[in-house]
Order: C-alpha cells, then sequence, then structure tokens
C-alpha cells in the first residue's frame, strides 16, 4: 500500500480482528475514507466543507473531551437512497413516485448489508478523458455472472476500479480526485452507465457500490446513473476504498449511515467480515431480511444534545442547515451541525481521559476530588490518545448480550435526583445465573426502556434528558464504574444502552464510568431504541464515521438475527 502520511495509513489500511468460536480466522475490513479537513472530503462544488471543532477539553476546561461537528451528507464514504433521484409523489414530476419519500430515516435497514460481489475495473481508470469517465457497460456484469454467479437479492455489487485507492490524498494532490475532473483538468473517475444500474436493481441487488467519488459519470450522467438504480428503491455506497482486500464473492458488507430525518443522502462508514463462519450467517440472515434498525432519528424535534444542568452547559444542539436548492426534487441539499455526541453515538477510550498524565490541580476543586477517589478505589487513571477513527470496527460489533434492567426504574427517591439507578456487579452476576456467563468479545447491551418512553418530539423530548439531568425526574440506568472493571475482566470491549448515555445523570457516577471504560480502553455506544425487536441470539453491527481527531462520533447500530 502506498502511503504518503500517518493519516493516510490511518485511513485505508484493513482493520483485522479475530472472532471468537471459529476455526478460520474472521477479519473486519475498513472500507472508509478517513474525514479530516486537508483531504478532498467535501464535494468540491458549492457544499459546505467538513469542520470539526474541540470545544472543551479535559482539565480546567471541563471533565470530557467536546467536539462540535460541521458537516453534510456527502462528506467522505456516503450513502446515497431513493429520495436522492427520485422525487416525492405529492409533486407530480415525471420521476416521482413513493420511493421518493424514502429518506435515510426510513430506509429498511437490511438494505444496508449483503454478499459483497466484487467486479474489478481497474482498467477503466485511465480509459476516460479530462473530465469524462469511462463507462462500466453490461456486458461486464454479464460476465462477472458467467464467471461466478448470477446478482440478485442480498447482493451488494460493488465496482472496484482503486481510484480512491490512487487518488484520496491530502490537499492540494488530492484535488486530483474530485476538482480537477470537475475543471476538466484530470481523467474522470469510472462508474457504470444507466443500462448496468437498471439490469442490476430489476433483478433484485438492492445495493450497489463504487470506489469512486460518486455513483455518477462525468460530464453529464450522474443522475441518470442514479436514478437508474433508486427508481426501484436500491441503495448506493460512493466513495467506498480498498475493495482490493475483498474476495469476488462470500464476504459480508455492511455500510452504516446516521439516521437523518428528511436526509436524501448521508456521511457513512463502510466495511466487510471475511473469513471463519460468521460471513454466511450474517449473509444468510441478510437475505431473509431478519435485520432490525436500532438507532435513533436525528431530527431537529428529537431531544438528541446533552443539555446540561442548568442554563450555558448545553452542548450545540443538533442543527440542520439548508444550503443548495435542488430543482429537480423541490427541497434543499442540507447538512448538519451538531456535538458529536448527538444521537446514537460512539464513546471512544479518549471521551474522559486526558492524552498524557495532568497534575492534580489541572482539575476543577470538584472533579478533583472525585478522582483522587477513583485511584484510591482502582488505580491511576488512565490516559489515551484513541480517537473515532482508531476503534476498530470489529471492537462496537459482536454477539449482543442484552441485560433487561427496566425493573431498576423507579427505585431512586426523589430527595436524590439527579441520580440514576446504577447497573451494579451483581445485577450482572444474576443476568449470568439466568442466562449464561458473559464471553469474552460479547457487546452487553442495557435495556432500560428509556428511548421507548421518553424520546418524544419537541416539548415532551424534555423526559427523556432535560429533565432527568436538572432533577425534574428520575435518570436512566446507568453502568456503574465496578460493572465496567468487572466486565473487563471477562474481555467484555464494548458495552451498549438504550439510553442518552452508559454513564447515567450523576456527574460523579457518570465520571467514574467514562474514565474506567477509557481506563480499560472499552468502548461505549450510547442512545439505541427498539431493543424489543431483538432475538436472544443477534449480532449487533455499528461504526461511527471515520473522522480524524473526534473524541465521539454519530453512527448508525443495526441488529442482524
Amino acid at each position: 500500500m502506498r502511503s504518503t502520511d500517518l493519516a493516510r495509513a490511518v485511513g485505508l489500511v484493513a482493520v483485522m480482528f479475530i472472532s471468537r468460536g471459529t476455526a478460520e480466522e474472521t477479519r473486519f475490513i475498513d472500507l472508509s475514507l478517513l474525514v479530516a479537513p486537508e483531504y478532498p472530503c467535501t464535494w468540491p462544488e458549492g457544499f459546505p466543507t467538513f469542520r470539526m471543532e474541540t470545544v472543551a477539553s479535559v482539565g480546567r476546561d471541563g471533565d470530557y473531551n467536546v467536539d462540535t461537528l460541521i458537516i453534510d451528507g456527502n462528506t467522505g464514504t456516503q450513502l446515497d437512497v431513493p429520495a436522492h433521484s427520485v422525487a416525492r409523489p405529492e409533486l407530480k414530476l415525471p420521476h416521482s413516485s413513493p420511493m421518493g419519500n424514502e429518506f435515510t430515516e426510513k430506509v429498511a435497514a437490511w438494505k444496508f448489508c449483503g454478499e459483497a460481489c466484487v467486479v474489478d475495473v481497474p482498467d477503466l481508470v485511465e480509459a476516460g478523458g479530462k473530465g469524462t469517465s469511462a463507462l462500466v457497460k453490461l456486458d461486464r456484469v454479464k460476465q462477472w455472472e458467467e464467471k461466478h454467479r448470477p446478482a440478485g437479492a442480498g447482493d451488494v455489487v460493488l465496482f472496484r476500479s482503486g481510484y480512491s485507492d490512487r487518488f484520496y490524498q491530502p490537499l492540494p494532490e488530492g484535488r486530483r480526485f474530485v476538482a480537477d475532473p470537475l475543471e476538466r483538468k484530470a481523467i474522470a473517475w469510472p462508474d457504470p452507465d444507466p443500462e448496468t444500474m437498471d439490469y442490476l436493481a430489476s433483478h433484485g441487488v438492492m445495493h450497489i457500490g463504487t470506489d469512486s467519488p460518486t455513483m455518477g459519470a462525468m460530464p453529464n450522467l450522474g443522475e441518470p446513473i442514479h436514478f437508474a438504480a433508486l427508481k426501484y428503491g436500491a441503495v448506493l455506497t460512493e466513495g467506498a476504498t480498498n475493495l482490493e482486500s475483498l474476495p469476488k464473492t462470500g464476504a459480508f458488507y455492511c455500510l452504516l449511515s446516521p439516521k437523518h430525518e428528511g436526509g436524501p443522502y448521508g456521511e457513512a462508514r463502510s466495511f466487510a467480515i471475511v473469513g471463519g463462519d460468521l460471513p454466511a450467517w450474517l449473509i444468510d440472515a441478510a437475505r431473509k431480511r431478519q435485520v432490525a434498525d436500532l438507532s435513533v432519528t436525528m431530527s431537529i424535534d428529537l431531544p438528541l444534545t446533552w443539555p446540561g444542568a442548568g442554563a450555558g452547559r448545553h452542548r450545540h444542539r443538533y442543527t440542520k442547515t439548508d444550503f443548495l436548492w435542488s430543482d429537480n426534487l423541490q427541497l434543499y441539499h442540507h447538512g448538519h451541525i451538531f456535538d458529536a455526541h448527538a444521537g446514537t453515538h460512539l464513546v471512544p477510550p479518549s471521551y474522559a481521559l486526558p492524552p498524557e498524565p495532568l497534575p492534580a490541580a489541572a482539575a476543577a476543586p470538584e472533579t478533583r476530588a472525585w478522582l483522587e477517589e477513583f485511584e484510591k478505589e482502582f488505580g491511576p487513571r488512565g490516559t489515551s490518545r484513541v480517537t473515532t477513527e482508531q476503534v476498530p470496527i470489529a471492537q462496537t460489533c459482536g454477539w449482543m448480550r442484552v441485560v433487561d434492567v427496566r425493573h431498576l426504574v423507579g427505585t431512586v427517591g426523589r430527595d436524590r435526583w439527579p441520580a440514576s439507578p446504577l447497573v451494579t456487579v451483581e445485577e450482572l452476576e444474576r443476568f449470568e445465573a439466568q442466562h449464561g456467563p458473559i464471553k469474552p468479545g460479547e457487546i452487553v447491551v442495557l435495556r432500560t426502556g428509556h428511548t421507548d418512553r421518553f424520546f418524544l418530539p419537541r416539548a415532551a423530548g424534555a423526559a427523556c434528558l432535560s429533565d432527568p439531568v436538572n432533577g425534574k425526574s428520575e435518570g436512566w440506568p446507568a453502568l456503574d464504574a465496578k460493572a465496567i472493571a468487572w466486565l473487563a475482566e471477562k474481555k467484555v470491549r464494548c458495552v451498549a444502552t438504550d439510553a442518552p448515555t452508559i454513564g447515567g445523570v450523576d456527574p460523579r457516577a457518570a465520571l467514574r464510568a467514562y474514565w474506567m471504560l477509557g481506563t480499560k480502553n472499552m468502548v461505549a455506544v450510547d442512545f439505541l431504541t427498539n431493543l424489543g425487536a431483538v432475538p436472544e441470539k443477534a449480532y449487533l453491527l455499528f461504526a461511527a464515521i471515520k473522522i480524524r481527531g473526534c473524541h465521539g462520533g454519530p453512527g448508525r447500530a443495526i441488529a442482524v438475527y
């Protein structure tokens, strides 16, 4: 692999882990572009450029590393859904259909995954002209089918040219990725033509991908190529990378994108699983459409963002930003500004830890007392530089052990608010006595029922976050620091919850939980929902957007069963 710098290496290296219980090595392969300001991750024609602002750091700034993201759906590796090119039915346009209402929050979760069918087209990278794309013709797909098998329902057809591997580089060299072809200074990326897309989607392929920056050939076939597949209800992966690491068939492929309300596209994370028994099990379940969406919807009307106690302590609210009118769809292109822990998100080890040891005086007096107490009980608080892009996808995917803790709701007296019921070691031991031991690599998921009850729009949504944080109601059940240490001993590397945070609403208890998670190099997935749809045997797939240096990260969680 060619590597120009550390960021390039982080962006393209495949991540490998051994899955328990298989004779053959199971590998997770990251197929996503690194999102960072100096990379060509944003579409350069009128779209807001990606930005991340760190607004607080561990120390006198506060207890957590807090980031605000400015990002739109056409950033890095991305998902396109039918509403990208199909107009809403009520508009009565020539390209209107019910598929025009299928935005990112309404797409069925089974469309995100399936068996990867990799069609090699590297010979087409240099076959176009300046500002012009070479086209993948239908005969290329039919040749692949003759050699392997017909493509159909449950498959994800991926066109591998190697374009992103060659040209996704830091700027200014990275202008070769999109900007130079748009200015007709360089040969444009290859893509399948409309006939090829129509053929695949009409034969039941509901997910098609490319390692080009867009599924749209230059200079003028962008919309026809999109529409040819999206009119059938298909979804698209754009801007994948590292596809050469996949076999031609047999890999389980998945693309996960935050659940933006009204989003015709979305920033995404692409990965594959190969080797061992796991890919075949996942592929079979996906073909049967046995996939549940566990993510909350991202909307300005919903309680997504930490409100803080009192006034002036809130994080950046989830904000929708319109910026460019689309005549053919009669809607605005839009991006979002939000705290990196809004909605369903990743908590990396560095969230509550400093990158290097800090003197006690660096913390606020109250925090200093809590830290002294923590270190007396558990030993030194750790340090971490592990931000979102460094968390292996394998760490946030695994067999689910759903611990039902709904019986703890209502057990904290009003005189103790703001406080959350704590899920203790004893609670987890009772779970094991009834359901069997928790095993290494499993993901322990707390079912609190909180989002199912309180994730509501507008004023009613105060019951989800604002009221418990401000002591007007009991907090959601949260994981105790001792319980996290106990799980770490069992080699559990990820925990999750269907509540806004794994740490709860009591500031001291929450900090202890996050210090322990980071010190043990564990991660958390917060703000799940719909756990009642998950049977006992289910596999969690979660991935956050691959944002360099981020101390959180929006993502999407699904369960395959």
